[in-house]
Parts: C-alpha cells; structure tokens; sequence
C-alpha cells in the first residue's frame, strides 16, 4: 500500500509505502528534500506534518516527544500511514547542481596533529559555485564516500595562488582506523588526484531570519562557520554575531588568531574560544561550549543558533539551548557523523 506525500512549499507530490522513509520516497520520486545525517541525528530533515500521520521504527534522537506532538517530523526516519501534506516552512535556495568531478591536490599542510588542511583545485578550470556552509564528498572507491565541510569563501579572491571559484579549502581530523584521512590522505602530495562530489548539503546561512545570532562548533565544526562567517561579515548587514568554539586544549583552536583578528575588525561579531581541558595558563572560558552559551545567553528566545560539531555535543546542546527558550524553526544543525566501517568523519 502506498500514500501521497505532498510537499506544501515545492507544490510537489509523491508516493511513499510503509516500509520506505519518506526521505527514500522523495529521493526515488526525483523530489529532493533537505538532509544530512539520515539517522535522526541532527534534524536538517524536519518538517512539519499539516495532514496525516508517521511512525518510527525508533524514535529519533534528535525529535522530542514534545515535537512530535506539536507535529514535527525527522524524514529521514519517518514512516508514512496515512496521505502525508508536510511543510518544510523556508528552504534554502536550492545550490548549484551537485556533481563529480576530478580534483587535484594543491596544498596540503598540518593545521594540528590531527588536523589537516587540504586545498583541492579542478583541472577543468571550470568555475564551481557552493553555498557557504555546504560539504563535498571524496570518492576514494575502495569503500563509501568521505563527507568533508567547505572551509574556504566562495568570494575569497586567492586560495594559495589558485582562483578560489575553482579551488576549495577543507579541514580534516585524523580518525583512528579512518581508511582515509589516516592512510590515503598522509600519502597525499600536491599534484595528486582524487574523485570529489560537490556541492552538497543543506546547511547555511538563513539571511531572511535577521535574528542575533549564536554559532557553536567543536573541533573541525568550525570549517563550515568559517566559510560561512566570511560573506555574512563582508555584507555589512547581518545581525550581532557570537561564535563559540570548542575544544580541549590551546593547540585545538586552529584558527584562534584568525578568529580573534576577525573580531577585532567587526564590531558586531564576538569570538568566544572554550577549553574543557585547560591549563593554569588559559584565561577564556572554561568547561564545555554549550554551558558557556547558556551561561552567556538566558533567554535564547529571539535568537538563530548554528551548530556544528560532535552528535554528542549537537544532541545536548540543542537540548538546553530549546529548554532555555531558543525555537526550534531557529536551530540550525551540521553534525559530525561516524560510519560503522573503517571510519571517516563527516566534516
């Protein structure tokens, strides 16, 4: 038996049965949905369902029965038992086609000792648009794709003396046993070449929502705020902006006088570096990232908050930011998520 799904906002419909998501629905149909994680996670997936029902093999972790009962849905995760009508309420402009394409290694340099920056350009020399925020896929072909966050500007003038319309700047954490990023990419050398897939992805600046803003990352999370902060900053009109990055130790905050510099030039964008494991020496803010928000932010109620980091974090700190007032149309999510191969890190 199957039922129709329409998509308010597109003017789209589809058939889905029960024992398909409803992501795989769309994706089957050519209807394309916003997604990331696709295990409940992060929640990029979320709708609101105007008509009809959904059940769950497990409930996802990151809807709360409160959502749910107000209508929220996780598609990725949702099964149809009814005609479905579901809104998505605001959608991105949708980005540039993703495609494949082979890319060459232009740079490659430690950022940490388990961080690495790699700068990849295209031989093509075909320009390739990305919304900031948005990740790309390396197709190594021995197992599945590793999903990497874009952490240049689409606007930068230069990357490393390539035109930055054709090269893109990604930081990529060692992952023990990662059959990339601890074998292949170490043997890396400028010249070298891979299979990418880009762009991807959902997440991104919401620029209708003209809210404060909090961005909260940990680790490499930073890559995508990064790239996204440079356009916002350049505007001239976007909201006050405080950002909050996490990590364990001085060494982990990569890019901390870049960030720091960054603060010293726009009046409205604040620079918050957090250490959970500090020396006598660290003078900032201490313990885990989210705690300092909230400690920072009361009432997070007219606020737009993105995060970006560990599902340990995302889970918690939307959590607590939500029971501290945030709305949850306002909570944006790019989580980190770890395969059950040999594994890679999504950013």
């Amino acid at each position: 038996m199957s039922y129709r799904i329409t998509w308010i906002e597109a003017q789209q419909s589809f058939e889905a049965t029960r024992e398909e998501t409803v992501l795989e629905a769309a994706r089957r149909a050519g209807v394309v949905l916003p997604s990331e994680c696709e295990f409940g996670g992060c929640g990029t997936c979320r709708v609101n369902v105007r008509q009809g029902q959904v059940h769950y093999d497990e409930h996802p972790p990151a809807l709360s029965q409160e959502e749910a009962d107000a209508g929220d849905a996780l598609l990725c995760q949702a099964h149809a038992c009814s005609d479905l009508a579901i809104s998505t309420e605001r959608v991105l402009a949708a980005p540039e086609p993703a495609r494949r394409r082979k890319a060459r290694v232009l740079h490659k340099e430690s950022l940490t000792d388990d961080v690495t920056r790699l700068v990849l350009t295209f031989a093509d020399d075909t320009p390739w648009g990305f919304r900031p925020g948005q990740y790309l896929n390396v197709l190594p072909g021995d197992t599945g794709p590793r999903s990497f966050s874009i952490a240049s500007a689409l606007d930068a003038a230069r990357v490393d003396g390539a035109n930055a319309a054709t090269s893109l700047e990604l930081h990529i954490r060692k992952i023990d046993g990662g059959l990339f990023t601890q074998t292949r990419l170490s043997a890396l050398r400028p010249g070298d070449t891979l299979d990418v897939e880009a762009p991807l992805g959902g997440f991104g600046y919401h620029e209708d929502d003209y809210r404060p803003i909090v961005m909260v990352a940990t680790g490499t999370g930073i890559a995508p705020l990064r790239s996204m902060l440079a356009g916002m900053l350049a505007s001239g009109d976007t909201p006050p902006i405080d950002l909050y990055w996490g990590g364990r130790t001085p060494s982990a905050l990569y890019l901390h006088d870049e960030l720091t510099q960054l603060a010293e030039q726009h009046e409205d964008f604040r620079y918050v570096p957090v250490l959970s494991r500090p020396d006598s020496a660290w003078q900032g803010a201490r313990g885990y990232v989210q705690d300092v928000v909230l400690s920072d932010h009361p009432d997070l109620s007219e606020h737009a908050l993105y995060l970006c980091g560990s599902p340990v974090m995302i889970e918690d700190a939307r959590r607590a930011f939500i029971a501290q007032g945030a709305s949850v149309r306002y909570v944006y999510v790019d989580s980190f998520t770890f395969q059950h191969v040999p594994v890679d890190v999504a950013a």
